[in-house]
């Protein structure tokens, strides 16, 4: 009798859940692996899903909501004014009703780009309806801790898109910049030796699904050596200029 109350408990306390907005009625996960993924949303919105990236969906009574766990996803959100669209990103959240914007996550740092309509950004911790609104062209950076995100416009020449082509295009970052980008496509990360190998600058367009084969040749483009540390990271250390 315990089993069977206990069996017609459970959709009686999920619809309550619905009902109270405290549980979704689903809650899709999504990835990709060795190749770029496009996925419709229970709610008709489409979503581009860049290589070895991860979200999960839930479908709440009063909004939707995506947790985006690693990498980089371009989202066309289906409008419904009446249930804005989350997107979650490490210690960030992004809001929405109807819109085009990508998102990219690596470890703890979070780059939001707007192309079409909308989006307030906005830390976890603060006030869900606060945060700051982007127009279209406009981006927004965070990392763990911060309050506020950096804001910035794109230019014309802008590649943060590049890669729903399959391509890396880096113009002339110095390596503190570049890294993070490059380490979204590799199992263990480049790290950094020293102070100068941080300012050495790297630019080109490279395939995203050949950069790991490409590691070992950037002694040949780069005043660099690789070594490896005790975690077994791959380091970049600088040659020192003779004098």
């Amino acid at each position: 009798m315990a089993a069977a109350i206990t069996l017609l408990g459970l959709p009686l306390a999920a619809f309550t859940g619905w009902n109270a907005g405290w549980l979704p009625d689903a809650y899709p996960h999504e990835s990709s692996q060795g190749a770029l993924r496009q996925v419709v949303l229970g709610d008709g919105s489409r979503v581009e899903l860049n290589l070895d990236s991860e979200l999960t969906y839930t479908h709440f009574k009063d909004h939707r909501q995506v947790r985006l766990s690693r990498g980089e996803a371009f989202f066309e959100v289906a409008h419904d004014a009446l249930h804005p669209f989350v997107v979650k990103a490490a210690e960030g959240r992004i809001k929405v009703t109807g819109t085009r914007f990508n998102v990219w996550k690596y470890q703890d740092q979070v780059r939001v780009t707007l192309m079409e309509g909308s989006v307030r950004v906005s830390s976890i911790n603060a006030d869900p309806d606060g945060g700051f609104r982007l127009s279209p062209g406009m981006q927004a950076r965070y990392k763990a801790g911060d309050y506020e995100p950096q804001l910035s416009q794109t230019y014309a020449g802008d590649t943060s898109l590049a890669w729903r082509d399959g391509k890396l295009i880096l113009d002339n970052l110095p390596l503190i910049d570049a890294l993070p980008l490059i380490n979204r496509y590799l199992e263990k990360p480049l790290v950094l030796g020293d102070d100068r190998s941080a300012r050495i600058r790297i630019g080109g367009m490279y395939d995203t699904a050949r950069i790991p084969s490409r590691v070992a040749s950037l002694p040949k483009v780069l005043p660099v050596y690789l070594t490896r540390n005790s975690e077994g990271d791959t380091v970049l250390n600088s040659i020192p200029s003779q004098p």
